[in-house]
C-alpha cells in the first residue's frame, strides 16, 4: 500500500469527520444530550477519566480539550470547575454541533476550528491542563510532531490528560471469525484504511472519504511526549473498554487484555 503523505492523510481524515457528523446526529442520543446539557453539572466523563482530572486539579484551572469533536467533554469540564475550555477539532460540522451544545449550556466554552499542526498562536502557553480522549492519537500520522504541537498549549507546569484506548487492541479483529486471534502487527507502520463514514457502532454502508487509523506502540507515544518535553508523572492501564460495543466480548477474561490507559505528562520549564 502506498502511504499517504502526512498532509493527505490529515486533509482527508478532516473530510471523513466531516462526512460523519450527521450520522451521529442522526442518533437517538443526541436529543437526549441537548436537553442534559442545560444542567449546570452536566457531564458525561466516566469514573476513570474524572478521578484522574481530580488528582491533577481543573478547579479554576483554563483546559483545552484537543480533538473535542462535538463538545460535550469539553462542557463536562465545568461541572470540575474549570475556569474556561476550549475545545479544538479539524472538523467544522462537529463543531457546530459542538455550538449548538453550548448555546444551550450555561457556561461558556469556546471552540475553535483548527488542525492541531496549524494552531493560531493565541492558543501558545495558555492552558494549565490539555485533555486528550478517546480515539484522536490514532489520527495522527507523526505522533511526535502531534506532541510537539499539545506542548505548545500549555503553561510551564501544565498537565497533558490523556484517556486512550489501549495500542494493543489494533492487533485483534472484534469482528473476525476468530475474533481472540492476533490479525497484525503491534508494530504495522502502515494506517488502517477506511472508505465508509466513521461511526462509533455498527456500520453505514456508502461511501465517504477515506480516512486513515495510524498505529503508535506505547513506546513512541511516550518517546514523542518525552522529546516534546513532556514529562510522564502518572501511566495506568485498565481491563475495562472505552471503544465501540464490539470490542466489549473482551472484558472479564480469564486472560484479561489491556483494554485502555490514562496517564499524564506535565510540561517541564525551559
Amino acid at each position: 500500500m502506498e502511504m499517504p503523505t502526512q498532509q493527505t492523510a490529515i486533509a482527508s481524515n478532516r473530510d471523513a469527520w466531516n462526512d460523519s457528523a450527521r450520522h451521529h446526529k442522526d442518533n437517538p442520543e443526541w436529543p437526549l444530550l441537548l436537553k442534559a446539557v442545560t444542567q449546570a453539572d452536566f457531564s458525561c466523563l466516566d469514573d476513570t477519566l474524572r478521578g484522574v482530572l481530580e488528582q491533577v486539579g481543573v478547579d479554576g484551572k483554563d483546559v483545552v480539550q484537543l480533538g473535542c469533536n462535538n463538545g460535550r467533554e469539553s462542557l463536562s469540564l465545568f461541572a470540575l470547575g474549570a475556569r474556561s475550555v476550549v475545545g479544538v477539532d479539524q472538523s467544522g460540522a462537529f463543531l457546530e454541533q459542538a455550538r449548538e451544545l453550548a448555546a444551550r449550556s450555561p457556561h461558556a466554552a469556546e471552540f475553535i476550528e483548527s488542525d492541531i499542526h496549524q494552531l493560531p498562536v493565541e492558543l501558545h502557553s495558555r492552558f494549565d491542563v490539555a485533555l486528550i480522549t478517546i480515539g484522536v492519537l490514532n489520527w495522527m500520522p507523526d505522533i511526535g510532531e502531534f506532541f510537539r504541537h499539545v506542548a505548545q498549549t500549555l503553561k510551564p507546569g501544565g498537565a497533558l490528560v490523556v484517556y486512550e484506548t489501549h495500542p494493543f487492541l489494533e492487533m485483534v479483529d472484534p469482528e473476525a471469525a476468530d475474533p481472540y486471534a492476533l490479525t497484525t502487527s503491534y508494530f504495522r507502520s502502515e494506517p488502517f484504511v477506511q472508505d465508509q463514514p466513521i461511526v462509533y457502532e455498527g456500520k453505514v454502508e456508502q461511501k465517504a472519504a477515506t480516512s486513515y487509523w495510524f498505529v503508535h506502540t506505547l513506546s513512541a507515544i511516550f518517546t514523542g511526549a518525552i522529546e516534546a518535553g513532556l514529562q510522564i508523572s502518572h501511566f495506568k492501564e485498565y481491563p475495562h473498554s472505552n471503544r465501540e460495543e464490539l470490542y466489549d466480548r473482551y472484558l472479564q477474561r480469564e486472560a484479561q487484555l489491556p483494554l485502555c490507559f490514562t496517564w499524564v505528562a506535565v510540561k517541564q520549564a525551559t
